[in-house]
């Protein structure tokens, strides 16, 4: 076996010897290698975990939790995967760019069924591994042809894989305002006027629905206003949607920046996770799109996006994609599905809604409408990091320390005395 010792020579004497022998020292090839920072989402559960304490909460964790707090399976997810495990499948590979039937059905979910882009066969899209998956694809197609830059927009703050998924791509990442820390909302002003300011032809990143981290997202008002800016510009729009349908409930309310742009005439790239609003996590399913002008420009793309992809992993894998298939094209479960869908979202919005109840009750002189307006699965407390120290060293609350909670984490049973907690740190 080839070591990982490379010699290094050494020029020792030995007792009686006048003249020095060279002595054969060994140092790792990867003695140079240098301890990298620990993930801070890890860094909580590793400290949640070493918590004795038996009313712990843990708000870092970024997947829905049920109100006891354990994960949760959709019910259409159990019977589509009893039926895809029935049919004993072969498990030969995908194509390069995944399941068909996987792939047209998440390009009707994202675009819509009467969308031109649909009915005109110009969306070139390729199964990928989840959303992270989809962004890294994303970011090496538009390094490699988008002709006019090599830099890409996103919003302060953004999901934190953002920034080291473009940058592996080799594009170079660029910020634009977007949080309010003084409002704890959204800094549109300071936003469009980033979006104006920017080279003209910029990629910029845009979160479709349930922002992530702070659960702020424009009003369809101001996705309108944030449509005429980017052309004007000639702006280039990269759309991550990892909560379609889980921020609001709703399908196509969650969807609605995506067609909106769609219809005022933009090109656009897209990346889906059916991560959260299939419950998906481990199984890795996710989608990367084009809108394409024509149908022989998609063509053209799709035969580059798998030359991209076949390098990087060769062929999704085929499990999961076929169970959200099942979901999506069959009627009946299309329907339990979104039914579903809807009760996760409205379990966090009720959360919300009781933690504001419960820090007001408690007498809180803070405004918290801030919880109950954003969205989505996390929420911007405004809580400062001294502050979610105090509340993990002396409350045993876990979350980030930037002030972001996880409101899957939040149930029925821990709501009251997380207000407590967060009243007791706050004043």
């Amino acid at each position: 076996m080839l070591s990982t010792l490379r010699p290094a020579a050494r020029a020792v004497a030995r007792k009686g010897q006048t003249q020095p022998f060279l002595r054969v020292a060994y140092a790792s090839t990867w003695s140079g290698v240098q301890q990298g920072p620990p993930d801070a989402i890890l860094g909580i559960t590793e400290a949640f975990k070493a918590d004795s304490f038996p009313e712990k909460i843990n708000l870092g964790v970024g997947a829905y939790r049920d109100d006891k707090g354990k994960p949760y399976v959709l019910p259409s997810v159990r019977t589509a995967e009893e039926d895809v495990v029935s049919s004993k499948l072969d498990k030969e590979y995908a194509g390069i760019t995944g399941v068909p039937s996987f792939t047209k059905a998440a390009a009707v979910l994202a675009y819509g069924a009467d969308s031109p882009v649909i009915k005109e066969d110009r969306v070139a899209i390729t199964q990928s591994i989840s959303g992270t998956g989809a962004l890294r694809i994303g970011g090496a197609f538009m390094q490699k042809f988008y002709p006019h830059a090599k830099s890409i927009y996103i919003p302060s703050p953004s999901w934190a894989n953002h920034k080291a998924v473009f940058s592996d791509s080799g594009l170079e990442v660029k910020q634009y305002k977007y949080y309010n820390k003084d409002t704890i909302g959204l800094d549109f002003d300071g936003m469009v006027a980033d979006l104006k300011s920017a080279p003209a032809n910029s990629i910029v990143l845009l979160h479709a629905c349930a922002h992530n981290p702070t659960g702020i997202d424009p009003t369809q008002e101001q996705w309108q206003q944030l449509s005429k800016v980017m052309k004007e510009k000639e702006h280039y729009p990269f759309f991550d949607m990892a909560y379609q349908g889980f921020a609001s409930g709703d399908t196509d309310r969650d969807a609605y920046p995506i067609r909106l742009f769609i219809e005022e005439g933009h090109g656009m790239v897209l990346c889906q996770s059916f991560a959260k609003n299939m419950g998906l996590y481990g199984e890795r399913v996710g989608a990367f799109s084009i809108v394409c002008d024509s149908a022989e420009e998609k063509k053209r793309v799709d035969s580059q996006i798998k030359i991209l992809v076949r390098p990087l992993y060769s062929n999704p894998p085929v499990h999961g994609a076929r169970i959200a298939s099942k979901i999506l094209n069959d009627a009946s479960l299309n329907k339990q599905w979104l039914g579903e869908v809807k009760g996760m979202a409205d379990r966090i919005i009720e959360m919300r809604a009781l933690l504001k109840k419960n820090l007001e009750d408690l007498g809180s002189k803070h405004n918290w409408d801030h919880i109950t307006n954003q969205i989505g699965m996390f929420a911007y407390t405004g809580l400062k990091p001294e502050q979610m120290d105090k509340l993990a060293k002396e409350h045993s609350v876990y979350a980030t320390k930037d002030g972001r909670i996880s409101v899957a984490g939040i149930t029925s049973g821990n709501v009251k005395r997380l207000a407590e907690s967060i009243y007791k740190v706050t004043g």
